[in-house]
């Protein structure tokens, strides 16, 4: 799969049907190569991802991500291999094992040894393809933060896609994934030089994952520490998971990824204001070419 240096990530289980449409549309239109959503509480993710298909004509649509815990590895790969072929290949299914409390508080699952329960749904994925004699090109991507996840990713996907990272995370996949994976990272932005609201706006968003041990464990790995957890996150971690200033000085700060060995920066906007909904001002002023 061939993927553009910038996409957008949004949280769209905060939209409605219209507002989905203009989110495909208008990001399409504006040269973004790809638009990636999650599997959190409303959409389910293959029936999203053939409406945002449905409604594009050259955009890749990617799940970022399908929750393992939410199908079986054969459905997965039937939702993978039907959006592809409807809709000329342009599907990334990105794959993930979510969190505790998303799996066992609302799903009823049992949540132990991600990386195992991984390797063992992917394992039962290649067994599926095999029975369906899919022909298909396999094109998915692993959620993958910690270096255990990411050689899986190097080994069973095309490569992966970390969430809530900074330009230290693609550096240090990059190193493990060698030099052709892809390595999909996701970045918030806040178009805004308003230092107060713009971290007010960040630590509002923030405040769903700075207690999920996933993510804080790997943010200790990335530099911070316990300290960074406390009163929303400190400036500085608020400051890395969150670029906020000028457009000249968000788009500088993530050309850090692609120096570091990203492939695609998928961008997700932030409204300073702090309320739900698309910052088009954002998407239009950091597009490709503007």
């Amino acid at each position: 799969m061939q993927i553009g240096k910038f996409g957008v990530w949004f949280f769209t289980d905060t939209l409605e049907r219209n507002a989905l449409v203009e989110l495909a549309q208008r990001t399409e239109s504006l040269g973004y190569s790809a638009l990636w959503y999650p599997e959190a509480f409303r959409y389910e993710t293959f029936a999203l991802g053939g409406f945002l298909l449905q409604h594009t004509s050259t955009l890749v649509v990617a799940s970022g991500i399908a929750n393992i815990y939410a199908r079986d590895a054969m459905a997965a790969v039937m939702g993978h291999d039907s959006l592809n072929s409807l809709y000329g290949g342009r599907y990334l299914m990105g794959l993930g094992v979510s969190h505790a409390p998303v799996v066992a508080d609302l799903r009823g699952g049992d949540y132990k040894q991600p990386l195992a329960t991984m390797h063992t749904y992917l394992d039962r994925m290649d067994r599926s393809w095999e029975a369906l004699n899919s022909q298909m090109p396999r094109q998915f991507v692993l959620a993958a933060l910690g270096p255990k996840m990411t050689a899986l990713a190097r080994d069973h996907a095309l490569g992966a896609h970390p969430y809530n990272v900074t330009p230290a995370q693609a550096r240090a996949a990059r190193a493990i994934l060698g030099p052709d994976a892809l390595l999909c990272c996701e970045q918030k932005v806040c178009l805004s030089s308003d230092a107060d609201a713009a971290r007010a706006a960040a630590r509002k968003v923030l405040a769903l994952y700075l207690p999920l041990p996933n993510y804080y464990r790997n943010w200790f790995r990335l530099g911070f520490d316990e300290s960074d957890l406390e009163a929303g996150g400190s400036d500085r971690l608020v400051d890395a998971l969150v670029l906020w200033g000028s457009a000249d000085e968000i788009r500088a700060k993530l050309g850090a990824y692609h120096a570091e060995g990203a492939t695609h920066v998928c961008i997700q906007p932030i409204r300073a204001d702090g309320e739900p909904g698309v910052d088009w001002a954002a998407l239009e002023a950091l597009a490709p070419g503007a």
